[in-house]
């Protein structure tokens, strides 16, 4: 908690994905607010892990290249997994305006005029700046990570209120050749299919083959959103947040989507970039560039 002159004050929270996803810590900070004004919890938090526990015998029933089986990871791939070294990065918070949004699915349409989300085409956008931006090989493939809530996928969905960690990692694949030539609607219809994958069945496989195998999500990129998870609607006795952002991280393979100044997801969106220099100028080009381009 640090506290200001003009009487505003900032609160910090630093928390475990084992014990939070989104969703709960927003149902964590509901109850807060209600336990700071004397009321009672706003939810009923469910903490009981058991739900997501693997099934016995253990089945995976999906190949899963979204992760790396870390008991058989072979001599010397450990540091290009946990990428701890101090490299120098550029920092950017770029912004997609409302408007953006909207070009970017009309992009999206492609032949079939089929609707796409925000999320979808806002992924696709950037994964496609963030693998280009790198030293170009038309035949890398370059995987791109994003967080699935899989409450409403399990049969039977979870219940509400539940109050651990309910994401998943789904992923999409494409080579640089394919990210650079190919139609946008192509990429943000991979992007679809990835969420569409995880299914209850392949939740499970993926609950099921981290019983069996420690497991870490691979891939080039990932995107985590705070963007509709509504911090920022939480009513304390005192009002509302009048920001919330998340703390960024020194990571070039860590992309944060969250609302703008003031905004709750519907006046565009905040894009949190960490890059080396001459990474970071070419992503910015090409940010633009097929932002802008017909």
């Amino acid at each position: 908690l640090t506290s200001f002159e003009c009487g505003g004050f900032a609160m910090g929270f630093s928390t475990s994905h084992m014990a939070f996803d989104g969703l709960s810590f927003k149902t964590f900070l509901d109850n807060l607010a209600a336990l700071a004004a004397n009321k009672p919890f706003a939810v009923i938090p469910c903490n009981d892990r058991h739900l997501l526990a693997a099934r016995s015998p253990p089945r995976v029933t999906f190949p899963h290249p979204e992760l790396i089986q870390l008991d058989y990871l072979p001599t010397g791939i450990e540091s290009t997994v946990f990428d701890a070294s101090n490299e120098e990065l550029d920092f950017r918070v770029l912004k997609l305006t409302s408007e953006d949004i909207l070009s970017l699915k009309e992009k999206a349409k492609g032949s079939t005029n089929a609707r796409a989300t925000g999320f979808n085409v806002i992924t696709a956008h950037v994964w496609r700046c963030k693998a280009l931006s790198a030293p170009y090989d038309p035949n890398r493939s370059s995987t791109i990570l994003f967080a699935v809530d899989i409450r409403s996928k399990l049969i039977p969905p979870l219940p509400k209120g539940f109050a651990g960690n309910a994401v998943l990692t789904a992923y999409a694949a494409a080579t640089c050749e394919e990210l650079e030539k190919g139609e946008f609607s192509r990429l943000v219809e991979m992007v679809k299919e990835g969420a569409e994958r995880m299914s209850d069945e392949y939740a499970r496989s993926i609950i099921d083959r981290g019983e069996v195998h420690d497991g870490f999500p691979r891939g080039d990129v990932l995107v985590s959103t705070w963007w509709r998870l509504g911090f920022e609607e939480v009513e304390y006795p005192w009002g509302k947040p009048k920001y919330c952002c998340p703390v960024v991280h020194h990571r070039k393979d860590i992309i944060l989507l969250f609302p703008p100044f003031g905004g709750g997801g519907d006046d565009g969106i905040n894009i949190i970039v960490a890059l080396p220099p001459k990474e970071m100028q070419k992503f910015e080009t090409l940010f633009y560039m097929f932002l802008n381009s017909v």
